[in-house]
């Protein structure tokens, strides 16, 4: 029986689509399905760094450390519009870490990854410094390093619209209902949540991405219901208006050993987060608690001159990690690195399982994951997406600032704020979205915030958008700005758009 498909992977997530990507440019067919949106789920709910992860050498995670820091400046070249260089700053709190100790985990950090571009960390005196004027006066010393930041969301996005352009089949709002061997292959019973449709699928071999549901996808496939590889551990965010007006982030070490992050967001406000609790229940349901915001306000407000209260929160977002369960004591010291598994060592068509990993290994992940695929599929082909720009992001990492006067050049009814947006989500794509519009009336009705039916109309044509929350939340971060009434309207108008698309296909 000839298959569908070489590899189908269930997940939607930036480990699915980074493997997608990957094995459609190997030549493999793919399929992809996922039971909601691209991205959200872990993927969108990250505090959107591209970095090695400090924390983790206290862990002695040197070899997850290493192998992230390797990633940076290799995403940042082939995503230089989602992904951008920032300076961290890392007060000294005389009552925890000593100075000595903080200057040779950033040493190590300098040092072990292959640093080129990125510059090298720097000791700051936060009493005459920029850095120093939102803090507390206690804070005297700190230090400043680099790492990325990136659009996380968009990132998964552009993988998938990667794969596909390379042949993959993406199917998004579609669950895998049943898994079944038979006749040597795989047969995927796929349920459209929407519609309730059924189709049947079959490949040579499946890889489960599904992140927070990867025991349940074993389940399904075993047929038992007694699965247990991963740690759900709850990350909690929260933004709130801008506290400083300069571009540094901040990392502040806490009395618990955690740290959190502070960082400038979409313009107008800061990013505070994460928390890492550990989570029982239906990752479908995470949400952000009392408690967590409460402690993401208070251990910002040690710092900051300036408090951050409750009422400043103006979003939140949560999200479940699924870490591999090492047995670790404590969720925040649970590891951060990938595990790769067979299902079984077992005759029959293979099941890969992909557990924990970070967005920032996202693409090494891919890397080993089709090592194996080629194990048991055959194909062996070099390893090609250490210099493959992603969608929009094939022009030099020191080139933004040249396309951006491109765009204003060829579109100047844009206003700055928008122009910047437009060019930071899709870099030279943008000229695909914008075409030849020379007014702004071309780009069709606005439904606020700079979002317009133009983009609208190419998020659901090229990027599987098929609801107002995945645009507002995930293809762009406007929601923040738009009311409710902006969003409904905005969704009863993509329906309107859906039912004109398809009479328009059918016809």
């Amino acid at each position: 029986m000839t298959p569908d498909f070489d590899l189908f992977i269930i997940g939607g997530g930036i480990n699915g689509c980074g493997i997608a990507r990957d094995a459609a440019g190997r030549g493999y067919s793919v399929a992809l399905c996922e039971m909601n949106d691209l991205a959200s789920g872990t993927s969108s709910g990250s505090t959107k760094l591209i970095h090695g992860g400090l924390r983790y050498l206290e862990h002695y995670e040197f070899r997850l450390v290493q192998k992230a820091l390797s990633e940076r400046e290799v995403l940042w070249a082939n995503a230089p519009h989602i992904i951008w260089p920032l300076r961290f700053v890392l007060p000294h709190h005389k009552g925890l870490r000593p100075a000595w100790l903080l200057r040779l985990g950033l040493f190590l950090y300098d040092h072990i990854g292959g640093r080129k571009v990125l510059p090298s960390t720097k000791t700051l005196n936060l009493q005459d410094s920029l850095p120093g004027v939102p803090l507390k006066d206690e804070f005297t010393k700190g230090f400043e390093y680099s790492d990325c930041w990136v659009n996380d969301s968009r990132l998964v996005v552009l993988n998938a619209m990667d794969a596909a352009e390379r042949g993959a089949v993406i199917e998004t709002r579609t669950k895998c209902a049943a898994l079944e061997q038979k006749d040597g292959l795989w047969h995927v019973t796929l349920e459209n949540v929407l519609s309730g449709e059924k189709a049947v699928r079959t490949a040579r071999m499946i890889v489960n991405a599904a992140g927070p549901w990867v025991d349940k996808v074993i389940d399904i496939a075993s047929h038992t219901a007694s699965t247990h590889n991963v740690r759900l551990v709850q990350g909690s965010h929260i933004i709130v208006p801008k506290i400083y007006d300069h571009d540094r982030c901040y990392i502040f070490q806490n009395a618990d050993d955690r740290i959190i992050f502070a960082i400038p967001y979409e313009q107008d406000y800061t990013l505070i987060g994460t928390t890492d609790e550990d989570y029982d229940g239906d990752p479908e349901n995470v949400a952000i608690t009392g408690e967590e915001i409460t402690y993401l306000c208070m251990a910002a407000s040690e710092y900051f001159k300036n408090p951050v209260d409750v009422s400043d929160v103006v979003w939140s977002y949560s999200a479940v990690r699924p870490l591999f369960d090492d047995g670790a004591s404590k969720a925040q010291e649970a590891t951060r690195d990938y595990v790769l598994r067979w299902q079984s060592e077992e005759t029959g068509p293979p099941l890969l399982n992909i557990f924990g990993g970070k967005i920032t290994t996202y693409r090494r992940l891919a890397e080993a994951a089709l090592e194996k695929v080629e194990e048991k599929l055959g194909r062996k082909n070099a390893p090609w997406t250490i210099k493959a720009p992603l969608p929009g992001g094939n022009f030099p990492i020191e080139g933004f600032a040249d396309l951006l006067n491109k765009v204003r050049e060829k579109y100047p009814f844009l206003d700055s704020r928008q122009s910047m947006r437009l060019t930071k989500a899709y870099g030279t794509r943008l000229f695909d979205l914008l075409g030849e519009a020379s007014r702004k009336d071309d780009l069709g009705k606005e439904f606020g915030n700079g979002l317009t039916e133009a983009e609208v109309r190419y998020l659901m044509m090229y990027e599987w958008a098929q609801t107002a929350e995945d645009i507002v939340w995930r293809r762009t971060k406007l929601g923040i700005g738009l009311t409710e009434q902006q969003i409904a309207e905005l969704q009863a108008w993509m329906r309107e758009e859906n039912t004109r698309l398809n009479q328009t296909a059918s016809a």
